[in-house]
């Protein structure tokens, strides 16, 4: 047990992989009383829709193994066959209250814990034949509590037995002057009432005994926080291993990214902490983040840039939000259009224009008041 080994409680929920690891192992939650109550109740509604039905086949066939013709009778050929034939109808007639019963036995796992088939649960563990362990269960917790129930389930359906005698009491003494067509009759309505009356009574322990059985189940496959911890590390990896991994991937991410730098329009600066580098094409509807970067990595998209010849715009405020705003890949936010645009413009007519000509430079780009949080947020893993 987990308590022995480590000293620590099982005080976690169970998580997923252990739930379905117990029901590899064929531990599911199961109440032997919920079961019961189905079998009562679908016996005593099968009773009521084909009691009569079944009782006037049965009639019949009874009919037909006590009327024999004397040929028969002495015929040692024939009549096992008739006797066999007699057997085959009689199952018949039975059939349909067999497959209410049979529904009966089926539903009662399917709504407690679902059905489950392992081969482990019924493979021989010489551990169950331990005797210390087996008087360990009987006089446990869990012991005592299903000895407590069976006490209360016994007197309490031994008392409800004791009221349907003497409920039927007179029914029961006149059955011997009725004909057996009007005492089966009679004999099947009370099994049907008594039957439902006993249904009802296990159905106020069924709503105690399936929350307890839930409960003690869940208590069951509980976790110390340890093996938790060891879950998680199985499944999810080593943290170790995990940072590692997202270091390899950030890089591999950020080698693209260089690599997409030389096809950019512009790279929009800080001008020192912030870089963002834009491509824009005919045919797009906005211009698209190739890189962006901080500190180091604004650097290095600079140089590549300058190695490139890609121009470079420093404008703070616009780099800024830019750089908060989008991820790469992303086209910019439609409130910036005009202020990248009026750069890109800016840009156009400079490579157009003579060395002796003025351009002038875009001043006071508006960048909307809702970029103000944005950019006093601290920048994300991976952004330094």
């Amino acid at each position: 047990m987990a308590e022995e080994q480590t000293g620590q409680e099982r005080t976690e929920e169970p998580t997923e992989r252990r739930k379905q690891e117990a029901r590899r192992r064929g531990q599911v939650p199961r109440s032997r009383e919920l079961n019961t109550m189905l079998s009562l109740l679908l016996a005593g509604l099968g009773l009521w829709f084909l009691g009569d039905a079944m009782v006037t086949q049965l009639f019949q066939i009874t009919e037909k193994g006590f009327s024999v013709d004397r040929a028969l009778a002495f015929d040692a050929e024939q009549m096992p066959v008739h006797l066999m034939y007699l057997m085959i109808e009689a199952l018949l007639a039975l059939a349909p209250f067999f497959v209410v019963m049979m529904v009966a036995a089926l539903a009662g796992p399917l709504l407690m814990g679902g059905w489950s088939f392992s081969l482990e649960a019924m493979a021989f563990k010489v551990e169950k034949l331990d005797p210390v362990k087996g008087l360990g269960r009987v006089f446990s917790l869990k012991g005592l509590l299903e000895l407590v129930k069976a006490l209360i389930k016994f007197v309490l359906l031994l008392f409800v037995t004791y009221l349907l005698i003497m409920f039927f009491e007179r029914d029961i003494l006149t059955l011997s002057a009725l004909t057996p067509g009007e005492a089966s009759s009679r004999v099947v309505n009370m099994l049907i009432t008594a039957l439902l009356v006993l249904a009802t009574t296990m159905l106020l322990i069924v709503m105690f005994d399936v929350p307890f059985e839930l409960w003690n189940f869940n208590k069951q496959l509980r976790m110390t926080r340890q093996e938790v911890r060891d879950e998680m590390k199985e499944t999810d990896g080593r943290p170790e291993v995990k940072q590692r991994i997202r270091n390899l991937q950030r890089e591999a991410s950020q080698r693209r990214m260089m690599q997409d730098v030389p096809t950019a329009d512009v790279v929009i600066t800080n001008p020192t902490h912030f870089s963002v580098a834009l491509s824009y094409s005919e045919g797009r509807n906005a211009p698209t983040v190739v890189a962006k970067g901080r500190d180091l990595i604004a650097l290095q998209i600079r140089r590549i840039a300058a190695e490139n010849e890609v121009p470079l715009y420093e404008a703070p405020p616009l780099a800024r939000a830019l750089y908060a705003s989008t991820e790469v890949g992303d086209d910019i936010p439609h409130d910036l259009y005009l202020a990248v645009a009026r750069v890109l413009a800016y840009l156009f007519q400079l490579r157009r224009s003579r060395p002796t000509d003025y351009v002038p430079r875009p001043s006071d780009l508006e960048i909307p008041e809702n970029y103000n949080d944005l950019m006093d947020e601290e920048p994300q893993d991976g952004d330094e």
